[in-house]
């Protein structure tokens, strides 16, 4: 393994020590399957999937209100 040094905020690095002891592993092993988590093919959408998802929910979902635009601040 290679030896890196990060820089986490309090609250990061209190939800780390957090996570790490409810699992009994190091902050270190926390981070580790993070990382390889965020990694995994397929586990980020590429730019195109996230635009056919846009695409494919919009006009999904409705308020059944249709004067929004019009009184947009009352809602």
């Amino acid at each position: 393994m290679v030896r890196a040094q990060i820089q986490f905020t309090e609250e990061q690095l209190e939800v780390l020590r957090a996570r790490a002891a409810q699992l009994t592993v190091s902050v270190s092993e926390v981070v580790r399957r993070a990382v390889e988590a965020w990694v995994k093919p397929g586990l980020i959408p590429s730019p195109d999937e996230l635009r056919r998802r846009a695409r494919e929910a919009a006009g999904r979902f409705g308020s059944g209100e249709t004067d929004v635009a019009r009184k947009h601040d009352q809602y």
